[in-house]
């Protein structure tokens, strides 16, 4: 198959390009060149500015088009009408952040959208950004109403993720000593990035139309048995403390980028434990998490100055584990 990425060069884009060639697929990549432009030499790229640029699609045709970076419905609508005559399968990806953080656990993709308050706002922010997911969704539908294969993404992880949100568990659980975690009954979900490219994959070449929460794993986990799973497949001596969340409240350490991935249990409930029954039935398939949790460790060995948009420092982790054992810090002073 002829198949074009809108990216393609950042995280979850290379994990598709990656899974389309293992499949023989040929690939053109439309991206403006600024992020690992030298990633894929040998394929060819169109460069260009999704908000510009995109005649120089023009006079081309392609079996369908992934597009990973879509964040305004103003960019797709330019980009749907643009492909509309040139492509015959439109992938879009969105984001679970298309639903409220508040909701019932379990949800699938008929639960409620969130909804702008302002309908001309294009300025993505922390609060925008899901709500103008769903105007994005909206568009591809609208344009694509027979061939639309929206992919409602949850956390995605792995090699090249640049968020730390989840590479912070793995490097903390390589590092060892005494760790602070959250409670251990947290659920969690997430998908490795070459899981969900291979799941976008087959939908392609099946033609699979259609909504699909896609995240992980298929039995759900929870931060304590996720954390041992982490120590195991790194050998490691680490010791993760589980605090509460009312502790983690009290010392005004921030949910889910100050301390990677925590969610109070209320939130936590319901934003991850999303279900993704429709995508198992329609070929979802996940890798052994050891597998992920080496390879992001890997990565993250090779790649030390990642930026780390989460992470809890070195030194904020010692006082809280103090603020938790005060025998601690009562044996430390003796000592001194």
């Amino acid at each position: 198959m002829r198949i074009l990425i809108i990216g393609g060069t950042v995280f979850l884009g290379r994990a598709l390009v990656d899974a389309a060639l293992q499949r023989d697929h040929q690939v053109t990549l439309f991206n403006r060149g600024r992020s690992s432009p030298d990633a894929y030499p040998d394929i060819e790229t169109i460069q260009g500015d999704r908000d510009r640029n995109l005649d120089r699609l023009g006079g081309r045709r392609w079996d369908a088009v992934v597009d990973t970076c879509g964040y305004r419905p103003g960019q797709l609508r330019l980009s749907t009408a643009a492909l509309r005559p040139a492509v015959e399968h439109y992938c879009f990806i969105s984001t679970l952040s298309v639903y409220p953080v508040a909701g019932e656990p379990n949800r699938d993709e008929t639960a409620p959208l969130l909804t702008l308050k302002d309908d001309s706002c294009e300025e993505v922010s922390a609060e925008s950004y899901g709500p103008l997911k769903v105007g994005c969704e909206a568009q591809v539908m609208e344009a694509f109403p027979q061939s639309a294969l929206i992919i409602r993404a949850g956390l995605i992880v792995g090699p090249y993720d640049q968020t730390n949100r989840f590479t912070y568990w793995v490097t903390r659980a390589a590092r060892g000593g005494d760790a602070i975690a959250p409670p251990a009954q947290q659920p969690l979900q997430f998908i490795d990035a070459r899981d969900l490219a291979d799941f976008v994959l087959r939908g392609i070449e099946r033609r699979t139309s259609g909504v699909y929460n896609v995240t992980g794993p298929a039995k759900r986990l929870t931060f304590g048995e996720f954390l041992p799973q982490a120590k195991g497949a790194l050998a490691s001596d680490v010791r993760f403390h589980h605090v509460s969340d009312e502790f983690l409240q009290r010392q005004g350490v921030d949910e889910f980028m100050g301390l990677p991935l925590w969610l109070n249990q209320e939130a936590a409930e319901s934003f991850m434990t999303f279900s993704i029954e429709r995508a198992l039935a329609a070929g979802l398939r996940f890798r052994a998490l050891s597998q992920t949790i080496r390879a992001t460790n890997d990565w993250a060995r090779a790649n030390p100055d990642a930026p780390k948009q989460a992470d809890l420092p070195t030194e904020l982790e010692a006082t809280l584990l103090e603020a938790w054992y005060p025998s601690r810090r009562r044996a430390r002073s003796r000592k001194r």
